[in-house]
């Protein structure tokens, strides 16, 4: 999978509704003070709140990756993986004040990442219905992949939507089955059995 390097991610510190997102090259190359801390993201994302932009940095830091591979794994366009990736923290950045750790960051971030990816497809879907529309994206292209991988991607593709996003949540995100629940507004006990029957 390719690294991703974000183009364009606001600061928190000049953030607002209105803004256009700033080059954030300066925080991948910063040497922040917390993140020879040991702190959990909701420690961050609560100092953030109250106005540490270095929180927002080492959280950036953190997620960067894993979001834009949970992207990728659903959009075959690796560009528009990158921009819901970045719109994943502007949201993030728009919701910082009202954030409160009743949950896991990482289930909070996914959360928004799975609205962002449903509504990137429905606009896809829409776009599609009109002959100068986009096509619809599908599971990403399976280039240079090797049997084994065209054999799961086969396989997976097989599975309802639903299935295929818990197992995807599950062994890609490794995310537990409260965050799995979390993320997709789900009871913990259709994770459950829902996760057994794709993986069967």
């Amino acid at each position: 999978m390719q690294e991703f390097s974000p183009k364009t991610v606001p600061r928190p510190e000049a953030f607002n509704e209105n803004a256009v997102p700033t080059d954030m090259n300066d925080l991948t190359g910063a040497t922040d003070p917390l993140s020879s801390l040991v702190e959990t993201d909701e420690q961050l994302m609560a100092a953030f709140a109250r106005g540490s932009h270095d929180a927002f940095s080492v959280l950036f830091l953190r997620y960067k990756q894993p979001l834009f591979g949970f992207f990728r794994r659903r959009i075959a366009d690796p560009s528009q993986a990158e921009e819901l990736t970045q719109e994943t923290f502007l949201a993030v950045l728009r919701a910082s004040s009202r954030y409160q750790a009743c949950a896991l960051f990482r289930t909070y971030l996914y959360a928004i990442g799975f609205k962002i990816l449903r509504a990137y497809r429905r606009k896809a879907a829409f776009r599609a219905m009109f002959p100068q529309g986009q096509p619809v994206d599908r599971e990403p292209a399976a280039q240079n992949a090797t049997d084994a991988e065209l054999v799961v991607r086969e396989a997976m593709g097989k599975l309802e939507h639903l299935d295929r996003e818990i197992l995807m949540l599950r062994e890609f995100e490794q995310l537990s089955y409260a965050e799995i629940a979390g993320v997709l507004g789900l009871p913990l006990n259709t994770v459950r059995s829902r996760l057994f029957r794709a993986r069967r």
